[in-house]
This record gives C-alpha cells, structure tokens and sequence, in this order.
C-alpha cells in the first residue's frame, strides 16, 4: 500500500489495496492517515453499496442525511447527482458538513460512479492551519465565543434544487445549532477554526454588525489558498475527509456533463 501526501499541510492519496478485502493492519494503517493528513484518497475501486458501507463502518456509524432520501434498501447512502442539464452543483460553496446539527457528523465519504475527464475537482482547506495561524488576539477571542449555523441560508440551499434523489419529506426545512468556534479534535486534540461560509450565520456573543465584519474576515482567512489541497477525481476513487478539521468545496466547472457519487456521513459527537 502506497500513501503519497498531496501537499505538506493536508491530503493524501492511497494505492495498492482493495477495500473490499483490505486486511485488519491495512484498514489501521488508512485510518492513521486519514487522522494524520484529514483527508485520503483510495484509489481504483470496485464497491457495491454494502462495500462501501462495510468499509465505512470501520471508522465510524453510518448516519441519514436529513434533507435527502437514501438509496433504496441503503438509506444512509445518498446519490450526489448533477446531470448535464444542471447548472448548479450540489454543495457547490465552502462548508463543512451539516454544522447545523447538534451533532455533526464527524466525516463524510465519496465513491465516485461516473465523474467528468476534467473539471470537478473538490478543493479541501485545513482549518488546523487556519487557527494555527490566527492572531494570538484572535485565538484569544474565538476561544470564547459561539456562533449559530443554519442550513436555510440562501447561498447553499440554492444547492440542493437540482438533486434528482427523493427529498425527505419528513424533516423540517430548517435546522440551527450553536457550537464553539474553535474545536477540539476528540482524537489528535488538535484545535480547529469551526465555522462555515455557507451556513455559519452569526457570533452569539457579538452585536449584529461586529459578527458581520468578523465573520467576513475570518471566512476568508480560513479558505486561504495555501491551506488548501485538490483532489482530481477518477471513477471509482473514494475519498474520506474528516468534517472536525476540514471545509471543503466542490467545483462547478463542468457544464453539460454527468457527475454522480455516492455519500455516507459518519455520526459525530458535540463540538467542544
């Protein structure tokens, strides 16, 4: 098994193994990696839905994604669909995974199906990089504070139109959650900047206007190109990424071509 780092900072690649009958010290050796480099890239594989949710049992629990019904007989697998007549892209701004929930799930998994020849590309931003290099007065500061991300907001709910999967009708449109803004890694207990662009609304602790500004500031020091790694997609590549250190951000430059992966989100704790 080779595992070659995509950059100093963040990402790898693995190769050389199969999921589907990867030994005990080879399933250790990935899941070191993945908590070493945040997020793997698995190489060359063959999976049916119960390979994948085999393989992803062994870091974590399964969980159902609220908005979206699972595949049938695998409701904790969705399909992330756009077809060539889409124009918009699922997910297609910078985030971490329903940060909305009490519990966010602490990773999430693709498989990809049929992905484009070019374009596509998912960009990963390590957000142990981001409050490493926060100001001491920010670190300070952040360490103290909440903030409220919500899964209604305009920017990626636009997102979710186009998912050909069945919507879930059995959940509410709208989920918010409060959690601190710096994060401790339960396993490296590592510290990590903890908010999303795409649903991060507001600083409890701050009036309407300072949250505003600040908020503005950090979203931008926080996806910063050199915390960044890019991930080019290859059908049947499965990339695992850990949402307690990670944002990330699928790319929307491949108009009139299909892109369909599968996706589990593993059950995460309460952030503290």
């Amino acid at each position: 098994m080779l595992i070659t780092p995509l950059n100093p900072i963040v990402g790898c690649t693995i190769e050389g193994v199969s999921l589907v009958s990867a030994s005990e010290d080879e399933l250790r050796q990935i899941y070191a990696a993945w908590l070493q480099y945040s997020v793997v890239v698995i190489k060359e594989q063959k999976l049916t839905p119960s390979d994948q949710l085999k393989f992803a049992s062994y870091f974590g629990s399964p969980d159902i994604y609220p908005f979206l019904e699972g595949l049938d007989d695998y409701p904790e697998i969705t399909r992330v669909l756009k077809k060539p007549s889409d124009t918009e892209n699922f997910g297609g701004v910078w985030h971490t995974d329903t940060i909305y929930l009490e519990k966010p799930p602490m990773a999430s998994m693709l498989y990809a199906i049929d992905v484009p020849s070019n374009g596509g590309d998912t960009l990963f931003a390590s957000q142990y990089k981001a409050y490493e290099t926060l100001t001491d007065e920010n670190k300070k500061a952040l360490g103290s504070y909440t903030a409220e991300s919500r899964s209604d907001l305009e920017a990626v709910s636009a997102t979710r139109i186009n998912q050909s999967s069945k919507v879930n009708s059995q959940v509410s449109n709208n989920f918010s959650a409060i959690h601190p803004m710096i994060r401790t890694h339960p396993e490296t207990l590592l510290k990590s900047l903890y908010i999303s662009p795409a649903h991060t609304s507001s600083i409890q602790e701050l009036d309407k206007e300072e949250s505003r500004a600040l908020l503005s500031e950090l979203f931008i020091h926080q996806t910063r190109e050199e915390y960044q790694c890019r991930v080019k997609w290859n059908n049947g590549d499965v990339a695992l990424w850990d949402n307690r250190c990670l944002l990330h951000l699928p790319l929307n430059d491949y108009q009139g071509q299909l892109r369909s992966l599968h996706r589990i989100t593993l059950k995460g704790e309460r952030p503290y």
